[in-house]
C-alpha cells in the first residue's frame, strides 16, 4: 500500500479547493437560499459532530470496547431527542441576546467577564487534544498511504491549506454575518462524503469481504464468535457515563455550540433534527462493525497499535484508499474549521479584550478582523503543537475521552443555567476549579508527562478501584463539581443582576425589566455618548443600524424607545465582542437612571408575552387569552383612552383616541406626559394635575379643526406588587356642542321671529295708517311743499315696511347645504342622538320613545343638520301626545333613498292647518308656546339635502295620530335639484 506523496497532496489539496468553490457558489446566491435553509441541509452540517472519531477512533474503540462505541453516537441522539426541553431554551437565550459561544452564555447568565475567561480556558485545554486528534489521523493516514519519513510536516501542511479555508469562511468582512451559509454548504457537503464513504466502506466489507449478510452471520456464530468473546466490554456504570459524556459534547463543544445554536436557520429545523441527526448518525455508525469485522476476517491482528486505520486494510484498491483518506479528511477538516472559528471568537472576547478593551479605536472593525484571523490560524497551529509534542505519543481513544471529560465540567454549569435560578457565579466557579483541577491531574497532565491516569480514590468508593482511569476521573469530577457548585451558592448570596438574568435564562420565562430613564436623550445623543469608547464612525454605524432594526428614528426621546435602542446596542456588541465587553460598554457610557421606585416595564413584558404566545400551554395560555382580551377590550373602545404609570410615561393608546387625535399608538407609546406631540401634551397634564376627575367640552385645535373634548379620569393606587397610575377617558362631544350650538341658534331665530311678528304687528298697522294719510295729503292739496312732504313721508314708510319684511324674512330663513361638511351618517345613529337630546328636556319625561330605525341604513348628509330636523320632529310629536303616549321612529329604503317615519299616538292635526304648516308663524300650539318656525327650518333643511316630506294625520294605519314622512337620497348625487317643486308640500 504505497501511494505516490506527490499525487496524496493534490488529491486532498484539490478536496479543499473543491470545498471553497462550493462556498462561493453558495454565497454568490447560486443555490437558491430555500434550499440551503431546508432543514436536511442544517441535518447534514451537524454531521461535524462526526469527526475523525467517527471514521477512525471508532473503531478504535470497537476494537477495544466492542458495542461500547455507539454510545458516541447514542450520547448525542439523546442529547438531540431532548431538544423541545432543552436545545430550544438555549437557541431562544443565544438569539434573543446575541449569544455566540458557551463562553457568552455563561457570562449573560453569572454576571462575570472572568466567569467567560474561565470558560474559554476551559474550552481551550479541553479542545486541544480533540484538534490534536484530528491532526493526528490526518498525519498517519498520509504516513500509511505513502510511507513518508515525516507525517507531521505533511499535517502541517494540511493544517495551513484547512487554516486558509477557515479564513475564508469566517473572517474575510469585518461585519460577520448572523449565519454563515457558505459554511453550512461546506460542511453539509462533508458530511455527504463522509456517509457516503462509511457506507461505501460497509459495503466493501459485508460483499466484498463477506459473501453478504448471510456469510457474515456464519463468520460471527463460528470463527468470528472467540474474536468477539475475546473483545472487552463494558459494565452498565461506563456505558452509561460515556453516554453522559458524549451528551454534554452534542452541546458543549465549541464547534457544536456554534452549528446547533448560532447557525442554526429557525426554531422548526433544530426541532427536525430530533429525529434526522440520529437516522445520520444510525447509518454512520453501522459500518463500523463491519469494517472491523472484515479485518478479522482478513486475519489482521485488531490489538496491535494502529487499529484505528484498518479500512486502509479491507482491500488493495487505491480508489479505497482514496475513499478512506476524503472520508478523514472532510471529517478532521470540518470539525477542524469549526472548532478554529468558534474558540477564536470566544479567545478573543473573553481573553484578548477584556485584557485590552478597545478604547476609542479609529479602525475598530479592522483591528478586530485582524486579531480574530490571527487567533483562527493560532489555534489550528497549537493544535498541530499539541499533536507534533504529545498527541503523537498516545492512541486516539486517550486524546478523545479526555476532551470529552474535560468538556463535561461545563455540564453542571449549563443545567444550572437552564433550570436552577438559585445558583450564582462563586458556586459554578469554585464547582467548575474542583472539577477541572481533578480532570487536569488526573488526565490532561498524563498525557504531558506520559505517565497513567492519576486517580485517587476517596474512602466509600473502592469500588472504582481497578476501573479505566477515565470513568474514575469522570465520576469525581463531576461528582465533586456538582456538589461543591450546589454548597456554595446555597451558602453565599445571589446578585441582583444574576437574579435577573437566571429569570431571563429560566424555561419560558419573561423577564421584567424595569422602567429605568437614561442620561442619554435620543438616538444621537447615544452616538455621542458610545464615541468615547467606539470612535465616532463605529458609534454611527452601530447606533444607525440598531435604530434601522427597531424602526426608530435618531430623534425618538421616549423612554421606552431608548430602553430599546439600548438593548439591541448592547446585542448588537455582544455578537461583535462579547457580552462581558458589550455590557461594560453600555453600562459606562449609556448608563440608567438608578430609581429604586421604578415598576417593571410593561411594554416588553408584553412584547415577550407575544413573543411566548404559541409556547403557552394550560393554565398559562388560559391566562394570556384572557390578558388579551381585556387588552383588545380596552384598545377597541369606542371611546378614547390612554394610561399613564406613575412617573407619567405612557402605557396605552387604544385605537378611538388614536383616529381623534391622529397621532397612531406605536409612535406615543412609551414617551412621557410632558412629549406627547401639542396639545396632548398640555392637556392630558392637566388632567392628571387636576383634583376633580372631570373635565367637561375643553376647546382643543386638533389640526385645523376646534374640537370639544370631556376627559374623565381615574387614579389607580399602587398596591404591594400592583402598579399605580392614572386612567384617562377621552370623549369627543364637538358634535353635541355643535347641536346644541344650533338649538340656541334655532332658539335666537325663534326669538327673532317672534320680535319680527311683533314689531309687524304693532308697528305694521300705525306705518300703513301713516302711510294712507300721505296718500290722501297728497291728493288734497296742490302745495309744492306739502305734496313734497307727503312724498317723503310715503318713502319712509315704505322703507320702514322694508325693514319689518327683511326681519321676517330673516327669520324664516335657514342655512344652505352648500359649503356644509357632507359626511356618511347612520340614520340609527342620528335618532338615537335625537332622542337623546329630546330626554334632555324636563318635558315629556312621560313620554314613551321607541327607535325601531335599523342599522346600517347609510345617507350622504351634515349629521349635525339632519338631527335638527329629527329633534323639531320627535319634539313636535312629544308635544301632541297626552300623558302616557307613544312616539316611535323608523325607517326603510325607498325609491334609490330612506324613507324616515315619525309617528305620534296625539291628537292629530286640523285638516285645515295641516297644509300650512310649512308656512311661517303656523303652529297647533297655544300661543307663547310656539313660533311657527321649526316646520319651516324642518323643511328647508329637507330641501338642502334634495329630500322631500310629507304629513299624514291620521295615518293610513290608524284612527289617530300623525305620521310625518322624510324620504333623503342616500347620496347627494342621487337627489333632485334643490330648486325643483316639492310635489308632497
Amino acid at each position: 500500500m504505497s501511494t505516490s506523496l506527490a499525487g496524496l497532496l493534490a488529491l486532498g489539496a484539490g478536496y479543499l479547493v473543491l470545498l471553497l468553490l462550493c462556498a462561493q457558489v453558495a454565497e454568490r446566491g447560486w443555490i437558491p437560499a430555500r434550499l440551503l435553509h431546508h432543514p436536511a441541509i442544517y441535518t447534514l452540517a451537524l454531521g461535524v459532530y462526526a469527526s475523525a472519531w467517527a471514521i477512525y477512533g471508532s473503531v478504535e474503540f470497537a476494537a477495544d470496547a466492542g458495542y461500547g462505541y455507539l454510545a458516541y453516537y447514542l450520547g448525542v441522539a439523546g442529547a438531540f431527542l431532548l431538544g423541545p426541553v432543552m436545545l430550544l431554551p438555549i437557541q431562544r437565550m443565544t438569539r434573543t441576546y446575541q449569544l455566540a459561544s458557551l463562553a457568552d452564555l455563561f457570562v449573560f447568565r453569572f454576571r462575570s467577564r472572568w466567569v467567560g475567561t474561565l470558560i474559554t480556558l476551559v474550552t481551550l485545554l479541553a479542545v486541544l487534544p480533540l484538534l490534536a486528534l484530528q491532526i493526528q489521523t490526518l498525519g498517519e493516514a498520509v504516513h500509511l498511504l505513502t510511507r513518508a519519513a515525516s507525517p507531521s510536516l505533511l499535517a502541517l501542511l494540511f493544517c495551513l491549506l484547512i487554516a486558509g479555508l477557515a479564513l475564508a469562511f469566517g473572517a474575510r468582512h469585518t461585519h460577520q454575518p448572523a449565519r454563515h451559509d457558505a459554511l453550512i454548504a461546506v460542511i453539509a457537503v462533508e458530511s455527504l462524503v463522509k456517509l457516503g464513504a462509511m457506507l461505501t466502506l460497509g459495503g466493501i466489507a459485508l460483499y466484498g469481504i463477506f459473501d453478504g449478510p448471510a456469510d457474515l452471520q456464519a463468520w460471527l456464530d463460528g470463527p468470528g464468535l472467540i474474536t468477539q468473546a475475546q473483545t472487552r466490554q463494558l459494565d452498565s456504570g461506563q456505558w452509561r457515563t460515556l453516554l453522559l459524556l458524549f451528551f454534554a459534547a452534542a452541546f458543549l463543544m465549541p464547534h457544536m455550540f456554534h452549528m446547533v445554536f448560532t447557525e442554526t436557520p429557525s426554531r422548526r429545523a433544530l426541532l427536525q433534527t430530533s429525529w434526522s441527526l440520529p437516522l445520520f448518525l444510525l447509518l454512520m455508525a453501522v459500518p463500523i462493525p463491519l469494517v472491523l469485522w472484515g479485518a478479522q476476517r482478513l486475519g489482521i491482528d485488531t490489538t496491535t497499535p494502529g487499529i484505528a486505520y484498518l479500512a486502509f486494510a479491507l482491500s488493495d484498491s487505491p480508489w479505497v484508499d482514496t475513499l478512506v483518506f476524503l472520508a478523514g479528511l472532510a471529517a478532521a477538516s470540518g470539525t477542524m474549521i469549526l472548532i478554529a472559528l468558534s474558540l477564536a471568537g470566544m479567545i478573543l472576547n473573553h481573553v484578548v479584550l477584556v485584557a485590552h478593551p478597545p478604547d476609542n479605536r479609529p479602525d475598530l472593525y479592522r483591528w478586530l478582523l485582524w486579531l480574530r484571523r490571527a487567533l483562527i490560524v493560532a489555534v489550528i497551529l497549537s493544535g498541530w503543537l499539541f499533536y507534533r509534542t504529545i498527541g503523537i505519543k498516545h492512541d486516539l481513544t486517550t486524546l478523545g475521552l479526555a476532551a470529552f471529560v474535560g468538556m463535561a465540567q461545563c455540564l453542571p454549569g449549563m443545567l444550572a443555567v437552564l433550570y436552577w435560578p438559585g445558583a450564582n457565579r462563586k458556586g459554578m466557579v469554585s464547582g467548575l476549579a474542583i472539577g477541572c483541577t481533578i480532570w487536569l491531574l488526573g488526565l490532561w497532565l498524563p498525557l504531558l508527562a506520559g505517565y497513567p491516569a492519576l486517580v485517587v480514590i476517596p474512602p466509600g468508593l473502592e469500588s472504582l478501584e481497578g476501573t479505566p482511569g477515565w470513568y474514575a476521573i469522570t465520576l469525581l469530577s463531576l461528582a465533586c463539581n456538582i456538589l461543591v457548585f450546589i454548597l456554595v451558592s446555597l451558602m453565599t448570596r445571589t446578585s441582583e443582576g444574576e437574579r435577573a438574568a437566571a429569570e431571563a435564562c429560566s424555561v419560558d420565562a419573561v423577564i421584567r425589566p424595569k422602567r429605568h430613564s437614561l442620561a442619554a436623550k435620543n438616538g444621537e445623543d447615544f452616538k455621542r455618548h458610545l464615541a468615547q469608547a467606539l470612535g465616532p464612525d463605529v458609534a454611527e454605524r452601530e447606533v444607525s443600524h440598531a435604530l434601522e432594526a427597531l424602526g426608530l428614528s435618531p430623534l425618538d426621546g421616549r423612554p421606552y424607545a431608548l430602553r430599546r435602542l439600548r438593548d439591541r446596542l448592547q446585542a448588537n456588541l455582544s455578537g461583535l465582542m462579547g457580552p462581558a465587553v458589550a455590557r461594560d460598554i453600555v453600562d459606562r457610557f449609556l448608563p440608567y437612571h438608578q430609581d429604586p421606585q421604578a415598576t417593571p416595564d410593561i411594554h416588553y413584558v408584553e412584547s415577550r408575552l407575544e413573543a411566548y404566545r404559541s409556547r403557552l400551554t394550560g393554565l398559562a395560555r388560559e391566562l394570556d387569552s384572557l390578558r388579551r382580551h381585556h387588552r383588545r377590550t380596552l384598545a377597541e373602545l369606542p371611546v378614547g383612552l390612554c394610561a399613564f404609570g406613575e412617573d407619567r410615561e405612557l402605557l396605552m393608546w387604544n385605537s378611538a383616541l388614536a383616529r381623534l387625535s391622529g397621532i397612531a399608538g406605536e409612535s406615543v407609546i412609551g414617551a412621557h406626559c410632558a412629549s406627547l406631540p401639542t396639545p396632548w401634551a398640555e392637556l392630558l397634564g392637566r388632567m392628571i394635575d387636576a383634583g376633580q376627575p372631570q373635565l367637561y367640552k375643553q376647546a382643543v385645535r386638533i389640526g385645523a379643526e376646534l374640537r370639544y373634548l370631556s376627559l374623565h379620569k381615574a387614579t389607580l393606587a399602587a398596591h404591594g406588587d400592583e402598579r399605580g397610575g392614572t386612567v384617562i377617558l377621552v370623549e369627543d362631544h364637538s358634535e353635541m356642542k355643535w347641536l346644541e350650538d344650533e338649538l340656541v341658534h334655532a332658539e335666537r331665530l325663534a326669538s327673532i321671529g317672534r320680535l319680527a311678528a311683533g314689531v309687524a304687528h304693532e308697528i305694521g298697522n300705525p306705518i300703513t295708517g301713516i302711510s294712507s294719510l300721505a296718500q290722501n295729503l297728497r291728493y288734497d292739496t296742490d302745495d309744492p311743499a306739502l305734496l313734497e312732504t307727503a312724498a317723503q313721508i310715503q318713502q319712509l314708510t315704505e322703507r320702514v315696511s322694508s325693514i319689518v319684511g327683511s326681519l321676517v324674512s330673516f327669520a324664516h330663513s335657514g342655512r344652505h347645504l352648500q359649503g356644509s361638511h357632507v359626511e356618511r351618517v347612520d340614520l340609527h345613529q342620528l335618532c338615537e342622538e335625537a332622542l337623546h337630546l329630546i330626554r334632555l328636556a324636563r318635558s315629556g319625561q312621560d313620554i314613551r320613545y321607541n327607535n325601531r330605525c335599523p342599522s346600517g341604513l347609510e345617507i350622504d348628509g351634515n349629521a349635525q343638520r339632519l338631527v335638527q330636523v329629527l329633534v323639531n320632529l320627535i319634539g313636535n310629536a312629544r308635544d301632541a301626545c297626552q300623558a302616557g303616549g307613544h312616539v316611535e321612529i323608523d325607517a326603510q329604503p325607498h325609491d334609490g333613498g330612506i324613507h324616515v317615519y315619525v309617528t305620534d299616538d296625539g291628537h292629530g292635526i286640523d285638516a285645515a292647518i295641516r297644509d300650512h304648516l310649512f308656512e311661517p308663524f303656523t303652529t297647533t300650539k297655544a300661543p307663547g308656546q310656539g313660533t311657527g318656525l321649526g316646520l319651516p327650518l324642518v323643511y328647508n333643511i329637507v330641501r338642502e339635502h334634495h329630500g322631500h316630506i310629507r304629513i299624514d294625520s291620521p295615518p293610513p294605519d290608524r284612527t289617530h295620530g300623525t305620521r310625518i314622512t322624510v324620504w333623503l337620497p342616500r347620496t347627494q348625487q342621487d337627489g333632485e335639484d334643490s330648486d325643483a317643486p316639492d310635489i308632497d308640500r
